[in-house]
């Protein structure tokens, strides 16, 4: 690579551009859809099960998207998914207003999108190391850079849906989300041609129904071979679930029966983002100098149990903001450390498949998040609920400070040394999500 390829910063701001729109779309799906739902069909219930049915399928497809995403080319499968998320969305409330849309068909065109959605995530994900080292960024400013660029795109759009759906509706919001979809694509059309890390790959042997199991199981492999690797998996797995219940069902059945409406909600949301965006900056700038392990014990304790606490004992909305500031600030943290993590413990050539492998992983409770809770609010009511699954979250999040197993984020793994990588690695530090990758 030339010196002048080495500084060519336009790919990664390209990918930051394109997932800040992709993220900002997702903060609209986030609180259009469950809003859509329960304008609709006034279950709480129901609107869980559509959840189920978006998450679902973003686990059938991270299982399955690792190795086409390296071979397909990460440029092609990000505007895929994103011109495939758009029309289902779209399709949504046009067919609401022709009378065609049933609760079924809502449920399969969510489906949709979850089947699309998790492979363009992961392949702006995988691009990251590639992109920072010919953009001349260091690993741990682009992991967080990325992050934070995704926190502050979550924080405008759930200001942006909370207001729209007051004003004019959840079934604009989600005709905003479709377009956000189609400039997402765009971007990556234009911004990505020639990169050579999101071309499709052409060495090795030709893709056959053989080869495609041998990809797949490297990756998994890797993953279950790796103890930190695969005990971080499990930890985001379930809190992405309680996540989930929280984003889908609690928080707005709280805002309906408390707050005041979606208004409300979109600020609680805004407010969580701005304040995780904050983290996620500092934690760039000058984050490589703490120990990861009690950052990301400290950060999962903040962000997650809190709030619910908060929402289980309080009708106001000050309360709950003031918790936000302090949630968002302990998740802020996370998604830079386990992206970090990640880029430097996988080979490059593994990336896609063990990010793929670990999105599967991580999204494998999620579907039931939402289905499970807007059962157990039906059953004991939406106080009893919010303490569960604030009780549950406390137990899971105290992992990382009690196995040992988690010692393994502060020390320079040797894979990082001889990965077949052509980036440096960095110290420092998704969800990705991967979130989607480990996402919170």
């Amino acid at each position: 690579m030339s010196a002048a390829e080495r500084t060519d910063k336009k790919p990664l701001f390209t990918v930051l551009t394109a997932n800040a729109i992709s993220i900002a779309g997702n903060s609209l799906t986030l609180i259009g859809v469950p809003w859509f739902a329960l304008e609709t069909t006034g279950s709480p219930g129901k609107a869980g099960f559509v959840a189920f049915c978006a998450a679902l399928p973003v686990v059938l497809s991270a299982i399955a998207g690792g190795p086409l995403v390296d071979r397909m080319g990460r440029r092609r499968v990000g505007i895929a998914s994103d011109l495939v998320c758009g029309l289902a969305l779209a399709a949504i409330p046009l067919l609401h207003h022709a009378g065609l849309l049933s609760f079924g068909m809502l449920c399969v065109l969510m489906g949709v999108n979850g089947l699309f959605h998790a492979p363009g995530e992961t392949a702006r994900y995988v691009l990251v190391p590639d992109l920072a080292e010919r953009a001349g960024t260091p690993l741990a400013r682009a992991a967080s850079l990325y992050d934070a660029v995704s926190r502050g795109a979550r924080m405008g759009g759930a200001a942006l849906a909370g207001v729209l759906v007051a004003t004019v509706g959840a079934d604009t919001v989600l005709l905003v989300d479709a377009a956000t979809f189609g400039v997402s694509a765009v971007l990556g059309a234009a911004g990505l041609r020639r990169v050579a890390a999101a071309a499709p790959r052409r060495d090795g042997p030709p893709l056959s129904a053989a080869r495609y199991r041998a990809d797949l199981r490297e990756g998994y492999a890797y993953l279950f071979g790796d103890r930190l690797m695969l005990g971080i998996m499990l930890l985001v797995m379930v809190t992405n679930g309680l996540a989930l219940s929280w984003s889908s069902v609690l928080l707005p059945l709280h805002a309906r029966e408390h707050l005041g409406g979606p208004a409300a909600q979109g600020l609680v949301v805004a407010v969580f983002a701005g304040s995780a965006l904050a983290a996620a900056l500092l934690y760039g700038a000058a984050g490589h100098r703490l120990p990861r392990r009690t950052v990301l014990t400290v950060g999962f304790l903040l962000a997650g149990a809190p709030l619910s606490v908060v929402a289980a004992t309080t009708t106001s909305v000050a309360p709950l903001l003031v918790t936000a500031v302090a949630a968002g600030l302990g998740a802020g943290v996370l998604n830079p450390v386990l992206a970090t993590v990640l880029y430097e413990r996988v080979p490059v050539d593994l990336r896609s498949r063990v990010a793929g492998a670990s999105t599967a992983g991580v999204l494998m409770a999620t579907p039931l998040g939402g289905l499970v809770t807007g059962l157990l609010v039906e059953w004991a009511g939406l106080t009893a609920t919010l303490l569960g699954v604030a009780a549950v979250y406390f137990l899971v999040t105290l992992a990382p400070a009690v196995l040992p197993s988690w010692r393994g984020l502060d020390e320079k793994p040797a894979s990082a040394e001889s990965a077949s990588s052509p980036e440096p690695s960095t110290p420092g530090p998704a969800p990705a999500p991967a979130g989607t990758p480990p996402r919170r």
